[in-house]
């Protein structure tokens, strides 16, 4: 028999929404055998049957009780200028496909409201999230026609910089955010668009909450307090989300939330420096890892991410988190965390530590609406 806090973990997010901040399924499913990124139906794949090779389809969606999805529309950094701007397309067009096709479990939304009224119908709301600014290839145009197209949140950067931002994994270049990136944000500001800071540079964040009318997110990071990570938040940053209104939605990546994989990792950094291979390559990277003779990558588990929420709520305070796990963005999970229909198991472990169900409500995905509401009002008032 499950543990009491299992059932009333399950219960909760039957009734609450559970809001995950970054599903890279969408990637995942355009590097299929086979995939045709040039059109929407192009992938034969079943996701209302089991996909053991991935971490998400919509049985394990079901069971994880997840009610809000962002689906990342994720682009490389190695496509650049308009090859960038063509898959960030492909991918939107993607998520409406999928809503289109599973439209008895998906539904889109491009709004708070409309995220809430999904889930009281019983279907996943689906919004979309850029992942990574190059992706607009430096115009603000094609940063309005991404919200025309459903995309609710950018990250300014992914593991590069780009012109106007800095990354967390990359050289310094700008300081933080140039004139033409202040531009930016204003902007997201003024059309709803959330500005999320996973994947900046700390002096990136700081600059960005300098500038935002409203709230920002971290749509898949932790905390550099207690992982030293440099994707993850420091807390002068998380302090700093209360008077903004905003929300760092804790990742489950191993890298960003365990010491032990932390130290690893800086190994098999070391390793790919010596070999030439640029480990801000996700694809180079795991072909290295692949080959690599090096020791085991060590596990990490459901108690780092609970660390990780109980340090963020602390700093941040309890209104100002929330969770996004990072499903078929990276190769491994936490134990007890391995793919969404674990998403309970957390909750359940929060409620043991003593959170009360209005806490974990919040977590789940009332605080990121909140934001999303905010972030339009703001809109609306522009």
């Amino acid at each position: 028999m499950e543990n009491r806090e299992m059932e009333r973990a399950r219960t909760l997010l039957e009734s609450t929404p559970l809001v995950d901040g970054h599903n890279d399924l969408p990637w995942a499913l355009r590097l299929t055998p086979g995939a045709d990124a040039s059109r929407a139906d192009g992938f034969e794949v079943d996701l209302t049957r089991s996909q053991s090779h991935f971490h998400t389809d919509i049985p394990r969606l079901r069971a994880g009780r997840v009610g809000v999805q962002f689906w990342s529309v994720y682009v490389p950094c190695r496509l650049v200028g308009d090859a960038a701007v063509t898959a960030v397309v492909q991918q939107c067009e993607l998520v409406h496909h999928l809503a289109e096709r599973y439209s008895e479990h998906l539904q889109i939304a491009s709004t708070a409201a409309e995220a809430r009224s999904a889930f009281a119908a019983g279907r996943i709301a689906s919004l979309l999230g850029a992942e990574g600014g190059h992706s607009i290839n430096s115009s603000l145009g094609v940063l309005r026609a991404l919200h025309r197209l459903g995309v609710r949140y950018m990250t300014l950067t992914h593991n590069e910089n780009v012109p106007w931002a800095d990354s967390a994994t990359d050289e310094p270049v700008v300081g933080g955010l140039s004139d033409f990136g202040r531009e930016v944000v204003a902007e997201m500001n003024r059309i709803g668009m959330l500005v999320d800071l996973s994947h900046v540079a700390a002096t990136t964040m700081r600059d960005a909450l300098d500038h935002t009318t409203a709230p920002v997110i971290f749509s898949h990071s932790s905390c550099r307090a207690v992982t030293d990570h440099p994707r993850n938040v420091p807390d002068d940053v998380l302090s700093r989300l209360a008077g903004n209104g905003g929300v760092c939605m804790v990742t489950f990546v191993p890298y960003f939330v365990s010491g032990v994989v932390v130290e690893w990792d800086r190994q098999a950094q070391e390793a790919m420096a010596a070999a030439g291979v640029d480990q801000r390559d996700l694809d180079e990277r795991s072909r290295f890892l692949a080959g690599w003779s090096g020791p085991p990558m060590p596990s990490a588990g459901i108690d780092d991410v609970v660390a990780h929420v109980e340090h963020a709520r602390e700093v941040a305070g309890i209104d100002h988190i929330g969770i996004g796990g990072d499903y078929d963005g990276v190769g491994h999970l936490p134990a007890g965390l391995e793919d969404v229909s674990r998403y309970p198991a957390l909750f359940a472990a929060l409620l043991d530590r003593g959170w009360s169900e209005q806490d974990c409500a919040k977590l789940a995905g009332e605080n990121v609406l909140r934001a999303l509401e905010a972030a339009e009002e703001v809109a609306r008032s522009s």
